[in-house]
Order: C-alpha cells, then sequence, then structure tokens
C-alpha cells in the first residue's frame, strides 16, 4: 500500500465531506500542518467540527478556515490570539466547547486509545462541569469527561518514512500524538520524507499504523505567535 503522496491536495481527496469533524495538531502555531490546512481551506468543506488546542491567528493556521467561515464548532483550550474567534463566538456565529489544557489532551488521547470516557478533579465547580456527570472518589468530586474522536486527524511532524513512521521535534509533540491515534483517517505532513529503515526505531513517536497517508511539505513558514524579545544592550 502506497501512503506517500505528492501533495497536500492530493492527500486529502475522497476523504472530506460538509459536516465532518477534524483535529488539528500542533501547539499555538508551532508544529501545525501548514499545507494541509491550506488544503482545507482550498477545499471549500463547510460546517466542519474544529479539535485543535487553539485556532491559530487571523491570517495564519485554522484561523483561515475562520475566516473563509468553513468552521461551525470549535473543541479547544486556548484561544486568545485569534480576534476574529472571538468576534464569531461573541456574535453566536460560532459553537465553542472549552476544555481545560490537560483535559483535551487527555481527551484525545482516551479516544484514540479506544476509552470512552475518564474522571477528573480539573473543572469541578466551574463552567466546563456544567451537565457532566460528577462522582466521589476517596472523598474528592471527579467530573467526566468523555473521548474524542474525529474523521480526520491532521498532523505534522519533523521527520518520517513512507511507511508512516513519525519523529516530532520539541514542542510539536504536544497534541500532534495523540491526534495521530484519534481519527479514522489520519494524514501527516512532513519536513523529511525518508526511506522505510532510516528512522532511528527507539525514536519514533507515531509508529506508521496509524498514518494512512503522508506527504512532504516544503517552505514551512514556522511563524512565531507572540515574538518577545529584550531590548538590545
Amino acid at each position: 500500500m502506497n501512503k506517500v503522496f505528492p501533495d497536500a491536495t492530493s492527500a486529502l481527496e475522497g476523504l472530506l465531506f460538509d459536516g465532518m469533524t477534524i483535529m488539528s495538531g500542533g501547539f499555538g502555531l508551532c508544529g501545525i500542518p501548514e499545507h494541509l490546512i491550506l488544503a482545507l481551506r482550498d477545499s471549500g468543506v463547510k460546517e466542519i467540527t474544529v479539535i485543535s488546542n487553539n485556532c491559530g491567528v487571523d491570517d495564519f493556521g485554522m484561523g483561515l478556515l475562520l475566516q473563509t467561515r468553513q468552521i461551525k464548532k470549535m473543541v479547544s483550550s486556548y484561544v486568545g490570539e485569534n480576534a476574529e474567534f472571538e468576534r464569531q463566538f461573541l456574535a453566536g456565529e460560532l459553537e465553542l466547547e472549552f476544555n481545560p489544557q490537560g483535559t483535551l489532551a487527555e481527551r484525545i488521547r482516551a479516544g484514540g486509545a479506544g476509552i470512552p470516557a475518564f474522571f477528573t478533579k480539573t473543572g469541578y465547580g466551574t463552567l466546563v462541569a456544567e451537565g457532566k456527570e460528577t462522582r466521589d472518589f476517596g472523598g474528592e468530586i471527579y467530573v467526566m469527561e468523555r473521548g474524542l474522536k474525529a474523521d480526520l486527524s491532521v498532523v505534522k511532524a519533523w521527520k518520517g518514512d513512507a511507511s508512516g513512521n513519525l519523529i516530532y521535534k520539541e514542542t510539536a509533540r504536544n497534541f500532534n500524538p495523540m491526534m495521530a491515534t484519534a481519527g479514522k483517517v489520519c494524514v501527516a505532513e512532513v519536513e523529511e520524507l525518508v526511506e522505510v529503515g532510516e528512522l532511528d526505531a527507539d525514536n519514533i513517536h507515531t509508529p506508521g499504523i496509524y498514518v494512512d497517508r503522508i506527504l512532504m511539505g516544503t517552505h514551512y513558514e514556522k511563524r512565531i505567535e507572540r515574538r518577545t524579545t529584550r531590548p538590545r544592550g
């Protein structure tokens, strides 16, 4: 089975439909699947639910799909850098399911592991827990959270091989590896695509069994979300 595709558009061919749920990896603007996001935008798929730590910024990352009104609902933990996100949400044009960041990560991991739900203390007594089942374990109250799955996961790795084995670099390991396991189909883009056997097996973060399609991207922008520097002496 050939998993390698020449570009993001062909890698998504036949996978997209209106109303689908998509997981998009990365942390802030770090480790996001830049080419696959552009291909999603250009595809015109609409009414989608996006599970992602955040929604990029107004003119980059998943924020591009907000501009084109392709996103119906976001399942996120941090949305503070996107003015259009704020505008659409406050205007009632965008649904939002807010999660504590650790809870979101565990919900995705649980979905990929086949765990339908779990209990956590995080969020008890806050708006996060409203309408959710709670239980007492050892005198402490826990909130039940459900695992998350998606029709499609789009992830970005540093290196990959033709079988779909992936290695992520540093902060890109936030959310990408767990999302790769939680989609019915996983499409990965990488900076370097090598032959099978070239990757150190001990350093593989996502085994190829989880990856259905893979492509090598070029000209990554790798934008910095909020640049903070010290003044020169």
